[in-house]
């Protein structure tokens, strides 16, 4: 694959980093201070576009910025999947910090100025994951990213929220320094290099099956914001923050960034035809399928709206990762094309929880009986949210699942095929009665006074466009569906 040297993709990382003095001297003017936002998150989208057609055409794009030692340094490289997850995040920064205003503005919360500079941050972290070239990088910026959204899921700085800050990093901090660390110091050992390949830099390293199959746990639960159980307790912990918080947390930085970093490892790292030759694939099928099932079923459970999403969140998250394992193009396409889907979807979830919030100061989904009437907007929104998390038309997760469901016959394991069509079910349980309720309850059943009314505009119009965007995307899937294919031939040839 032909290779172009840019220094575009470290003016994408970089960009949200620049703007961080900026908001924090506009501190006391907010418009100035959600301007600079506003104008980096348009500058790093219009960086990421940029290099679109290029990627598109089949070319990478390269930059390394230090050498540290052979086979290591802080490096760069867009490929066709790196730029399909970038596009996802700049994208939804923009809706993010244009619904943030609405939330943050509407409650008066304290401390605006701190959540927007490490709302940037984390952003450039982000970028920085997607576009890494190499273990080492990707390595960095994760670490970046846990700590930039500590001080976010603490932002409320009571009793609770510092207990669920200490439990996540706990588990994303300590997992990473405990599990991803040594298993890559121990890589760098047996190959010499960290540098990502298309078929994996451990293959012909000579590793034994049982170092290599510890490996590849090591990096699983290292990497644990992918939510994989039993590494996913922080995920409901970090519920406590702030509404936009947890759609960044849940739709974009975080929990994408761990599945993408075990994208990254099982085939840049370890290489599709190793793990079919050790059946390492089955591995992560067996563990994504039991995530999958036990965090819908727990969902089931939960009352309230931001739990039962995010456990939603752990399940969704597994369907990626059992789309690496399947080992096949078509079950890699259907993972990879779910970031996407699933990112537009549940973002929209999470506003919605958020703008019933603002409105009527309400979390738990019992006491949301007849909402529908005095927010339908909302709640359609809502609607337009689930079906694509649920995977039905005209939702884009349809379109998702639908290879997902294809990768497991191609690669002949059924009975993964029963675990997607069975999760799809326990999703749509938990999902539909929430807008049935909203709806359809007797007017005697309904909770809410007639002066209940839609939140503010700036919560309201980013929901409708992200509800609006699950829709569009089940019409016209691309570029991601483009890239998520260009990806998948790179790595199954053809």
């Amino acid at each position: 694959m032909e290779s172009v040297t840019s220094i575009t993709p470290l003016l994408a990382v970089l960009v949200s980093l620049t703007a961080v003095p900026l908001i924090i001297l506009s501190g006391h003017r907010p418009n100035l201070r959600e301007g600079w936002t506003f104008l980096a998150g348009l500058i790093k989208l219009g960086l990421v576009v940029s290099m679109l057609p290029t990627v598109l055409a089949g070319q990478t794009i390269t930059c390394t910025v230090f050498q540290i030692m052979p086979g290591l340094a802080l490096a760069f490289k867009v490929d066709a999947a790196g730029m399909l997850f970038a596009l996802i995040a700049a994208t939804l920064w923009l809706f993010t910090s244009a619904y943030s205003i609405g939330y943050m503005r509407g409650l008066s919360e304290h401390g605006q100025t701190r959540y927007f500079s490490f709302f940037a941050v984390a952003l450039s972290a982000t970028i920085g994951v997607a576009f890494a070239a190499n273990l080492f990088t990707l390595y960095l910026f994760y670490e970046m990213l846990s700590l930039a959204t500590y001080p976010l899921v603490t932002h409320h700085q009571d009793q609770e929220a510092r207990a669920s800050g200490r439990r996540y990093l706990t588990f994303i901090l300590g997992s990473s320094i405990a599990f991803a660390l040594p298993a890559m110091l121990i890589c760098y050992h047996l190959a010499g290099t960290l540098d990502f390949g298309a078929q994996g830099f451990l293959a012909g390293t000579g590793a034994s099956p049982a170092l290599l199959t510890l490996l590849l746990l090591l990096f699983v639960f290292g990497f644990a914001k992918s939510a994989i159980m039993p590494m996913h307790g922080w995920l409901p912990a970090a519920m406590v923050a702030p509404t936009p918080v947890s759609a960044l947390l849940h739709a974009v930085a975080v929990v994408k960034v761990g599945v993408f970093a075990v994208f990254r490892v099982a085939t840049g790292v370890f290489g599709t035809q190793l793990l079919a030759a050790h059946q390492l694939g089955d591995l992560l099928c067996v563990l994504a399928a039991v995530t999958v099932i036990t965090a819908s079923l727990i969902a089931l459970s939960q009352d309230g709206l931001k739990r039962r999403l995010a456990f939603s969140t752990i399940g969704q998250l597994s369907y990626i990762v059992l789309g690496i394992g399947l080992l096949s193009p078509q079950g890699l396409l259907g993972g990879l094309l779910h970031i996407a889907m699933h990112a537009f979807g549940k973002i929209t979830l999470f506003f919605c929880a958020g703008a019933i919030f603002v409105a009527t100061g309400r979390k738990n989904i019992s006491e949301m009986v007849g909402i529908g009437r005095q927010m339908p907007v909302t709640m359609t929104a809502f609607l337009f949210g689930a079906l694509s998390v649920i995977g039905l038309p005209p939702g884009g997760g349809f379109i998702s699942k639908w290879y997902l469901a294809l990768g497991t016959l191609e690669s002949g394991k059924i009975a993964m095929l029963v675990v997607l069509l069975a999760s799809s079910l326990l999703n749509a349980a938990y999902f539909l009665p929430v807008f049935y309720r909203a709806f359809f309850a007797t007017p005697e059943e309904g909770q809410f006074a007639e002066g209940v009314k839609e939140a503010p505009l700036w919560c309201l119009a980013p929901l409708v466009a992200t509800g609006v965007f699950s829709l569009v995307l089940f019409i016209y899937p691309q570029p991601f569906f483009d890239l998520a294919q260009q990806a998948a031939k790179t790595f199954f040839g053809g």
